[in-house]
């Protein structure tokens, strides 16, 4: 199912948050072209996450770059610059992730490429926007989580603010670019128009806590506080958290104190009858459910609490998650192949389409993979 198909996207990005965007575009049907430094391409390709290689190349790269193809050009030599051009000229997006002011040092600043190709849909992200004193700052994603107060949302209260272990903002603000080139896309069938389309992943990472950020600012500005036990949200009380088990960890979402107390035959806990007392002394009460807890395992408690229909769940580790049935059916894994013969196994689009899965067996391309096929069909 390509919903996108003909729509061609050049792509100058780099690392993890542009090729995010270019990825699900990608998996909806759309052409991408990446536009990569000749002789070190991607500086992805050799950002390791792990020991494993595909290729000698990283499996980072390798996993969100499948399905598109690779032009290898120098942009600070004319004649690749003239070709870059006409591959501009012939394509509905242009996109990348480079500082405020590279672009149109390269010579491909939004005014330059509008003249090239006027119907252009020209998208970006920064880590910070392009204005400001903040602007020049390096868009990792762990600067950006800290600047913007993500780890004083995860970890115990005594603990040091916890980062979330995962390129969160990097991946928020590539779903943002690809929202917003979407949208761009109905507006230039619509009305024939292009569109300037721009992400910052310092807003990415607001929008992100829209929830906790709505509630400061109503709120009398009062930060959120972190519980001291079992912490897992800041704005909500017990029994909200993960709790450790005689074998394992079992989480427990919103619920009523005084049926736990019953359902888990803990006389303690029944002391919090009064629902005003299970924020203010959610600590307390998250203490005495981590005792009790202990006593038994994760499976006899879901064997009470689940018929009962209290919000709870086993709290997974990867290899625990793929041997579930729930897991399985998902189908959630797929295997795809570079061009020569490499395989790696990694995760499909989540998106169906009329209850088709959009899986897509082509790897991704190794460096200039696509120069002479692409100068071919463009006559560069």
């Amino acid at each position: 199912m390509k919903l996108l198909e003909g729509i061609t996207v050049i792509d100058f990005s780099q690392f993890l948050s542009g090729p995010s965007a270019s990825l699900r575009l990608s998996d909806f049907g759309a052409r991408v072209i990446k536009i990569e430094k000749k002789g070190s391409g991607d500086i992805c390709r050799q950002l390791y996450v792990s020991e494993i290689k595909i290729a000698n190349e990283s499996t980072l790269f390798h996993t969100i770059n499948r399905n598109k193809e690779s032009f290898a050009a120098d942009l600070k030599d004319e004649k690749d610059k003239n070709r870059v051009s006409k591959l501009i000229k012939n394509a509905d997006v242009l996109m990348h992730n480079f500082r405020p002011g590279v672009m149109e040092r390269l010579g491909f600043s939004y005014e330059k490429v509008q003249q090239i190709n006027s119907k252009i849909i020209y998208a970006s992200i920064s880590g910070y926007g392009d204005e400001g004193e903040w602007k020049k700052l390096p868009g990792q994603d762990l600067l950006l989580q800290s600047l913007t107060g993500l780890p004083y949302l995860n970890g115990e209260s005594t603990k040091l603010p916890t980062p979330m272990g995962i390129s969160v903002v990097d991946i928020l603000a590539g779903t943002h670019l690809a929202q917003g080139i979407l949208a761009a896309l109905v507006k230039l069938d619509n009305t024939g128009n292009g569109s300037l389309v721009q992400v910052s992943m310092l807003e990415s990472a607001l929008d992100f806590q829209f929830e906790v950020f709505t509630t400061f600012l109503n709120d009398g500005e009062e930060l959120p506080e972190r519980s001291e036990k079992n912490h897992a949200h800041s704005y909500v009380g017990a029994p909200y958290g993960v709790y450790k088990t005689k074998n394992g960890y079992l989480a427990l979402a919103m619920g009523s104190i005084p049926k736990l107390a019953e359902l888990l035959d803990c006389i303690e806990l029944g002391k919090f009858s009064d629902s005003k007392q299970w924020f203010i002394k959610r600590d307390v009460i998250k203490a005495v459910l981590a005792n009790h807890l202990k006593i038994n395992t994760t499976q006899h408690w879901l064997n009470i609490l689940e018929p009962a229909d209290v919000w709870c769940a086993k709290v997974f580790s990867m290899e625990e998650l793929r041997q579930e049935e729930g897991y399985k059916l998902l189908d959630m894994e797929m295997s795809v192949k570079t061009s020569k013969g490499e395989t790696i196994r990694t995760t499909r689009c989540p998106i169906k389409i009329n209850g088709k899965k959009l899986n897509s067996e082509v790897g991704a391309p190794f460096l200039g993979e696509h120069n002479d096929s692409i100068a071919r069909e463009f006559n560069l």
